[in-house]
């Protein structure tokens, strides 16, 4: 049996990174076909040398690396991720660099691992039909949608009730609200569970990510914002539940460590032994929970109105948190100034219907600039 090929658009990002350990450690069941990453140029060197891939891509260079050709982005994504020998395909990208690759790798009925937030957010209408239309797995890697995507499989679909996604509630779920407004970006950055890259880390902080979340389950798994709620799960111990009609609410558990979805997404139906340590219940003293309180994260509830509003809104809202997150980690604009930002744009955009991936790239450039000036 030949050993499934895979492409990583973002290999040098937190998921990039972790699915390549992953790779590593399940020595021959994987080989790497191809490489994408932006400016880190010494660790995907490091990368290409370890893993000997057929493709490189980078955004911020040209000539050789590793002794390979490097290829350009845009064009060089959708070149790795429709390359013959390529089976699966992880977007490991933050922003929405990917979203065309990803169209691209469908239309070549590659598998998608995805956990770029944005391609689902802002083209979910385009892409998650195109998926369907060419029997494409859409395989999610974000530990809440892998979670729900998990506990699915244990019931028939018509008896679902809701579903449950958990929330961390970043560094400031106990911070008070005049105090959030004086919160340093090394504070931000300080995630109580989770190591990620600095743009999801601050999401995570304004819990902008959770909203992103609702939108995306809402899509991958067809089912209305209703049945989508948000609990927050401090220890993050359960990554999301299931709820059925008869009361039965189906959960997975395990501790936070992006290695095991991201494995699960590689290896499905299959699961065999990891990096992951396993849960000690012994040890264990408790599981929390409590209500998310919207009054202090309005991120939360801006996300979902978008996502209920459909059409061109929540391209917006991704947009636009791009830049103010961009923003505040740049010291221009204070914490609480992101769903500020995030919220005019909302306001001030006239939606329109999404036709193609054109659509999307138009408002997008509207959004950040929208969001740059208002910043400005």
């Amino acid at each position: 049996m030949s050993r499934p090929g895979v492409a990583i658009l973002g290999s040098t990002g937190s998921i990039g990174t972790q699915t390549l350990e992953v790779i590593a450690h399940l020595g021959e069941r994987f080989h790497v076909v191809a490489l994408a990453a932006g400016s880190n140029l010494q660790l995907l060197t490091q990368q290409v040398v370890k893993f000997d891939p057929k493709i490189v891509v980078a955004r911020a260079a040209d000539g050789v690396i590793g002794g390979k050709a490097v290829l350009p982005t845009p064009e060089g994504l959708i070149r790795a991720a429709t390359h013959p020998d390529v089976d699966i395909v992880v977007v490991a990208t933050s922003g929405h660099d990917s979203i065309r690759a990803t169209w691209a790798a469908i239309e070549a009925g590659k598998i998608v691992a995805i956990a770029n937030k944005e391609t689902i957010v802002c083209a979910g209408d385009l892409i998650v039909p195109l998926a369907a239309k060419h029997n494409v797995e859409l395989r999610p890697i974000d530990s809440e949608h892998s979670a729900i995507w998990q506990c699915l499989m244990t019931a028939n679909r018509t008896d679902l009730a809701r579903l449950i996604l958990t929330a961390s509630g970043g560094p400031f779920l106990r911070t008070s609200r005049a105090d959030m407004a004086n919160v340093s970006v090394a504070n931000a950055l300080a995630h109580p569970n989770w190591s990620m890259g600095a743009k999801i880390t601050i999401d995570s902080a304004t819990m902008m990510n959770k909203g992103l979340e609702i939108i995306e389950a809402h899509h991958l798994f067809d089912v209305p914002y209703e049945q989508i709620e948000v609990v927050v799960h401090r220890e993050q111990i359960i990554h999301s539940m299931v709820e059925w009609v008869d009361g039965a609410t189906i959960a997975q558990l395990s501790f936070p460590d992006m290695r095991l979805p991201i494995q699960y997404a590689l290896t499905y139906p299959d699961r065999v032994p990891g990096p992951c340590a396993s849960l000690d219940f012994q040890r264990m003293s408790q599981m929390s929970f409590e209500e998310l309180d919207l009054d202090q994260f309005p991120a939360v509830g801006l996300a979902r109105r978008a996502g209920i509003d459909g059409k061109t809104y929540p391209t917006v809202l991704s947009a636009a948190d791009e830049v103010a997150v961009e923003a505040f980690l740049n010291g221009r604009i204070r914490f609480v100034d992101i769903p500020a930002v995030v919220e005019s744009a909302l306001a001030a955009h006239a939606p329109v219907e999404i036709t193609d991936l054109d659509v999307i790239a138009d408002v997008d450039a509207w959004a950040r600039a929208f969001a740059r000036t208002l910043i400005a």
